[in-house]
C-alpha cells in the first residue's frame, strides 16, 4: 500500500485531506504535525491505515525524518510564504513526489523558479492544488479545452466562513494578502494593484453566490492570475474573494488598514510587542463573538469560475459554481488536495518539475472524483451542495442551467 505523509495533517485543511485519503482505502496515511498528541488521537479514530509523526515545519531535519519512506508528500502547512520553500527543498532532496495547497502568489513565483532543479531530481511537484487555486484552474482548463473555441476572460470568485476552527496561520495569510501587491491579468498584461489603493478599490464588486446570496468581494493575490495566462491564451484573469460573515472580514480588513498587521515590534510598557501578534489574537477572539451575534450557523462556502469567450463564433459565457451549506475552507481545499495526491500516486499527473494544476492534470481525471467526493461529504451531513452548477449564457442573455 502506498504511503502518503500529510504535513499539517491536524489543521482545518490537512485533517480533511487525511480523512479523504484514508476513506479511499488506497493509502497508508501518516499525519505529520507539531501537535503530536492531537495527531495520535486523530490517527486512533481513523483506524490502522493512519499513523502519526511529530514534525516541525521550520526544521528541515524534522521534515526529512517525517517524510522518510513516503511515496507522496502533501503539504498543508501555512502560512505558505514562510513554510513552502524549505519543505519543498526537503522533499526534493528526498526524491519524493509532492503536492501542496499553496495560495500565496509571491512564494508561488519563487517555487516556479525551482522548476529546473525539481525536474532534474525527477520529482513531480503539483502546487496550488486546493480550491482557489486548484479546482478553479482545472475548471478553467475544462472550459478552454472543451466548451469554447477561444477564451477572452477568466474571473475567479470565492467566499466561505463559519469553519469550526480557524488558526493563526489563516489570519496571517489574510493579512499578507492585503499587504502585498496583487497580480491581475488585464488587457493581456500582468499588472499589480494595491489592495487599499484606487486600483484595488475599483476592482471590488458584489457577486451573487448560490446558497449564499449577494456578497462583497475584494481583490485576492492568488496564483491563478499568474499561471493561467501561461497555459491558456486569454486577455483577462482576475481573482476576488471574501470571508463570511461580512463583519468578520471587515474587522480583518480594518486592522490591516490601520497597520496592525505589521511584524515590527512597538514598545508597550518597556516590552516589545508585534502588532501582528496582537491583531491575530484579537481577531481569533472576536471571531467567536461575531459568529454568535450574527447567528451565522453552519459553515458554508462557494467558489465560482466565470469564463467568457467565443462558441461557434459567437460570444458565450460559462459560470461554474461549487457551492455548499455544509462545506467551507476545510472541505473546499482539503478534498481537492487529496484528489491531487491520489492522481499523483496513480501516475495521472503529467510531467516532472513544478506545475500548477492546469499544466499537468486532465479535467476528465480530476472532476469526476471531485464531484463524487464533494457530494458524498455533503450527503453524509444531510445537506445540499457538493455538486457543480453550470450556467451557460448566450449572446442574447438566455441562461441554460445544469447540475453535475
Amino acid at each position: 500500500m502506498a504511503r502518503v505523509t500529510v504535513l499539517g495533517g491536524c489543521g482545518a485543511v490537512g485533517s480533511v485531506a487525511v480523512r479523504t485519503l484514508v476513506q479511499s482505502g488506497e493509502y497508508e496515511v501518516v499525519i505529520g504535525d507539531w501537535k503530536i498528541d492531537q495527531a495520535r488521537g486523530m490517527a486512533l479514530t481513523l483506524g490502522p491505515a493512519a499513523s502519526a509523526v511529530q514534525c516541525d515545519a521550520r526544521d528541515s531535519r524534522s521534515v526529512r525524518s517525517a517524510i522518510e519512506g513516503s511515496d507522496v508528500v502533501l503539504n498543508c502547512v501555512g502560512p505558505f510564504y514562510s513554510t513552502v520553500k524549505p519543505i519543498l527543498n526537503a522533499v526534493v532532496e528526498a526524491g519524493i513526489n509532492y503536492v501542496d495547497v499553496c495560495d500565496d502568489v509571491d512564494v508561488t513565483l519563487e517555487i516556479l523558479a525551482m522548476d529546473e532543479e525539481v525536474r532534474r531530481a525527477g520529482v513531480a511537484a503539483l502546487i496550488g492544488m486546493g480550491s482557489s487555486p486548484g479546482l478553479t484552474n482545472v475548471i478553467a482548463r475544462l472550459a478552454a479545452d472543451t466548451l469554447l473555441e477561444s477564451v477572452e476572460s477568466i474571473d475567479i470568485l470565492h467566499t466561505h466562513g463559519g469553519e469550526p476552527v480557524e488558526g493563526a496561520g489563516v489570519i496571517g495569510h489574510r493579512f499578507h494578502c492585503m499587504a502585498i501587491p496583487i497580480p491581475m491579468y488585464l488587457d493581456g498584461k500582468l499588472r499589480y494593484v494595491d489592495y487599499f489603493g484606487e486600483d484595488g478599490i475599483a476592482l471590488r464588486q458584489s457577486f451573487d453566490f448560490p446558497y449564499i446570496g449577494p456578497t462583497k468581494i475584494y481583490p485576492y493575490p492568488h496564483p491563478e492570475q499568474v499561471t493561467l495566462p501561461q497555459h491558456i491564451p486569454v486577455r483577462q484573469v482576475t481573482n476576488k474573494g471574501s470571508v463570511l460573515p461580512e463583519a468578520y472580514y471587515d474587522l480583518i480588513r480594518d486592522l490591516a488598514h490601520l497597520g496592525l498587521s505589521s511584524s515590527e515590534p512597538v514598545d508597550v510598557g518597556g516590552q516589545g510587542v508585534a502588532p501582528h501578534d496582537f491583531a491575530i489574537a484579537y481577531v481569533l477572539r472576536e471571531r467567536e463573538r461575531i459568529l454568535k451575534e450574527t447567528g451565522f450557523g453552519e459553515q458554508r462556502g462557494c467558489v465560482s469560475v466565470v469564463v467568457r469567450g467565443l462558441s461557434a463564433g459567437r460570444p458565450c459565457e460559462y459560470r461554474f459554481h461549487m457551492a455548499s451549506t455544509s462545506q467551507a475552507l476545510g472541505e473546499g481545499t482539503g478534498i481537492p488536495a487529496a484528489i491531487g495526491t491520489m492522481l499523483m500516486q496513480r501516475g495521472q499527473v503529467q510531467g516532472k518539475g513544478v506545475m500548477p494544476p492546469e499544466a499537468c492534470l486532465r479535467p476528465s481525471d480530476f472532476l469526476p472524483l471531485a464531484l463524487e467526493m464533494f457530494s458524498r461529504d455533503a450527503a453524509s451531513k444531510g445537506k445540499p451542495g457538493g455538486g457543480l452548477v453550470v450556467e451557460r449564457i448566450d449572446e442574447s442573455g438566455a441562461v441554460t442551467r445544469s447540475n453535475l
